[in-house]
This record gives structure tokens, sequence and C-alpha cells, in this order.
């Protein structure tokens, strides 16, 4: 019988080009190098889809399979299945490894490769199951255990330039769904065709904008009526009427980028009571806005917004935090905990860090003005203050439409 390998390297075609320069990549493994040596940790073996991705460019699709970045201070190797055969090479920075099914556990033999026995491990303790720690110590046999979660979160919640600029274009791509659907709103249609709408456009747009590209997982949550009481709602075939409260949110997927656009809106007509409610939602808004610039305590802007909210005597229907960090993440994969605006969270803003502004209340089912109401824009923290890179207009002088 033929010899069958328990993993091997397949280079099938030549290196794509990836979103970020060699350069990017590069500045990313040295820092997180340098943060290894400091913990003194001699390999990481990073398993989630945020790191793998942020350090070699490569989004993995595990379909049950576990997959890894494998960072010693000389090399960075992706861990690939035999499934995805030269995809993950093509598509990474740094060397490749697929391994096989022909046994259990080639995944871990391939790392061991890489790692050698013994050494001082660093892993990610938000992402790696306890089976999979098992399995870890009884391959690599490790002489240590650091755990890499913090530390790499925190570089991530600094972007670099490029970072940036990627960022800035899937807000705008968020804004071109956000106009798309806003023009396939009218009594009668349903949620899903809305939907659809701003999810063609945006995927357009991404293809415009980045060519070379590989697309994937760009949606849009578009939501009416009862279904706006919460965030991540999933659509339905729900038909719109008159009268209908709105909720708009296009999300742009770019090369493991997450970037959104949020937008309450009405079918037609707005009534009074739920118009007070937008405003004061707006107001807020508005606020925290103001409050995002150097040297802001995230738990100092939730408290304000808080206070804002109680003396209209609204805090009761806040139902999750103010604003969250971007970069590599996805409703699969990622987030970037430690830079949230929520009272519990006290991580200081800095120049090069991006946030949301995103204030929701949600009034219940049989009260005036009941739904869901929030805003949402991206802010870019600079050296004196931010830049909203959110363009699509909120309010109802634009989004009572139909």
């Amino acid at each position: 019988m033929t010899a069958r390998p328990d993993f091997y390297r397949f280079h099938n075609g030549q290196k794509a080009p990836l979103q970020f320069s060699e350069a990017e990549y590069e500045a990313r493994l040295a820092g997180l190098r340098a943060r290894m040596a400091d913990l003194g940790c001699e390999a990481a073996v990073l398993t989630s889809m945020h790191n793998v991705s942020y350090y070699s460019g490569f989004t993995y699709c595990a379909f049950g399979r576990p997959y890894a970045l494998v960072v010693t201070p000389e090399t960075s190797v992706t861990i690939s299945a035999g499934i995805d055969a030269g995809q993950p090479w093509r598509r990474c920075h740094g060397d490749n490894i697929t391994y096989t099914d022909w046994q259990r556990d080639n995944y871990w033999r391939a790392i061991l490769s890489v790692t050698g026995p013994g050494r001082a491990l660093g892993y990610e303790s938000d992402h790696l199951t306890l089976w999979q720690m098992g399995k870890l110590e009884s391959f690599l046999r490790p002489a240590q255990m650091v755990d890499l979660f913090d530390t790499t979160m925190r570089q991530r919640m600094m972007k670099s330039p490029a970072e940036i600029a990627l960022i800035r274009a899937g807000a705008a791509v968020a804004d071109v769904g956000g106009y798309a659907i806003r023009e396939a709103i009218r009594p009668g249609a349903r949620e899903i065709e809305v939907a659809m709408a701003g999810r063609d456009a945006m995927e357009l747009e991404i293809a415009r904008r980045f060519p070379e590209a590989e697309y994937r997982d760009t949606w849009v949550w578009f939501q009416s009526e009862l279904n706006t009481d919460g965030a991540h709602n999933p659509v339905t075939a729900r038909a719109l009427q008159r009268g209908d409260i709105l909720s708009l949110n296009t999300f742009p997927m770019i090369s493991g980028y997450y970037t959104a656009l949020e937008r309450t809106l009405f079918v037609q007509e707005v009534d009074a009571a739920s118009l007070a409610l937008w405003q004061a939602n707006i107001g807020a808004h508005e606020l925290g806005i103001s409050l995002l610039r150097p040297g802001a305590r995230c738990s100092e802007v939730t408290e304000a917004i808080n206070r804002y909210f109680e003396e209209r005597d609204l805090l009761q229907y806040r139902t999750f935090g103010y604003g969250h960090s971007f970069g590599v993440l996805s409703h699969y994969y990622g987030r970037e905990a430690g830079l949230e605006l929520r009272e519990d969270i006290d991580t200081v803003l800095e120049p090069g860090m991006v946030i949301s502004m995103e204030p929701m209340l949600t009034i219940a089912e049989g009260q005036p003005g009941a739904g869901g109401y929030r805003e949402h824009d991206i802010l870019v923290i600079t050296e004196d203050g931010n830049e909203n890179i959110t363009g699509y207009p909120y309010g109802p002088e634009f989004n009572v439409v139909g």
C-alpha cells in the first residue's frame, strides 16, 4: 500500500496578493514576537479565526476541522486541512502545512513539526477548548503554558494606517448598502427582499474596490416592527406596512475585517411617541460621539450616556453597551472585548483605536413608540478627538421613507 503522509506542504500555484503588504504582516509578527519574548513564550499556537487572520492574512473556514498559525522567533506557519488544498498557502503570509485525515490528530502532529516538544507554548484561553487543550498537552508536552489571549487582543486594538484605510473603505461600502436599502423600502416589500438589495449592492462595491480579494460573509440584518427589538435579530419574510419602525444594519466583510452601518427608519410616517424616542436616542448618539477622544475612559463615556438617559427616564430601555472596537471580527469570530463602551471596561482611548457609537433603546410591544431605536457610526480616534467615517445620514429628515 502507498504510504500516506500525516502532513505535507502543498504549495499549489503562485501566492495571491493579500489585503495588506508583506511589511504590514511582518510588523504584526514582530509585535507578537516581542510580546511573546516578554512573557517567556518560545512558540505560539494561535487557533482563533481572528488571530490566524490578523497575523497571516488567511481567514479559515473551519467546518468542524481545527486550524492554526504557529509562530516561533524564526517562522510563521499556517496549519490547514487537506480539504482546502493549496488555497491556504496562496492566501497566507509565510509558510503553510497541510494535515491529512488518514489518522486522527494529524493536526497536532503537523503543529509539533514546527514547535518541537517541551517548549514554553503560547495559546488562546478564550478559544482553545478543554478537549483540544488536552491534545496540545499530550502531543506537544509543553514545559510551560503562556496565555496570549489578552496581549494579542491589545495588539489588535491599535490599528495601523493600513488597517484604518481598509476600515474606512468598509464604512463607505456599508453606506452603499444603506442607500440601496433605503431605495428598496416601500409598503408591501418583505424584509428579505430589502436585505438582499443591500447585500448585493455591497458585494458588487467590494468587488469593484478590491478586485483581487476573496468575497464572502457580507450580510444585512433588516428588521421591521417587533423584529427591531434586538440588534442581532435575523431577517424574516414580514411585509412592510405604513408607519412601521425599521432597523437598517449593513455589514460588509473585507478580508476578515468587519464594518457596519445601523440606522432607525420609518415607513412613510412616524407617530409622535416614536419620534420623541428616536430623537432622544439621537441625542445620546451625538453626546457619545462628542466624548470619544484620547484620554477618555470607556467606563466614563458609558456613565455619561447613562446619565443622559436617566435624566429622561429612559435608562431602563437601554439593551447593551454603547460601542465596540473594529478590526478582524464578524458574527462568527473575534471580539476585542477590552475596547467596549461598558461600565466594566476601563480602557483609555488612544489615537489609532477605532470604535463605534451605537446607543439603542428597546420599547416593548404595546407601549407607545414600541420598537428598537439604534444609530451606529464608526469613529477613528485621532490626536485631538475623533473622525467619523460613516457617511449615511441619521434622523427623521432623511429616514422616513417609502
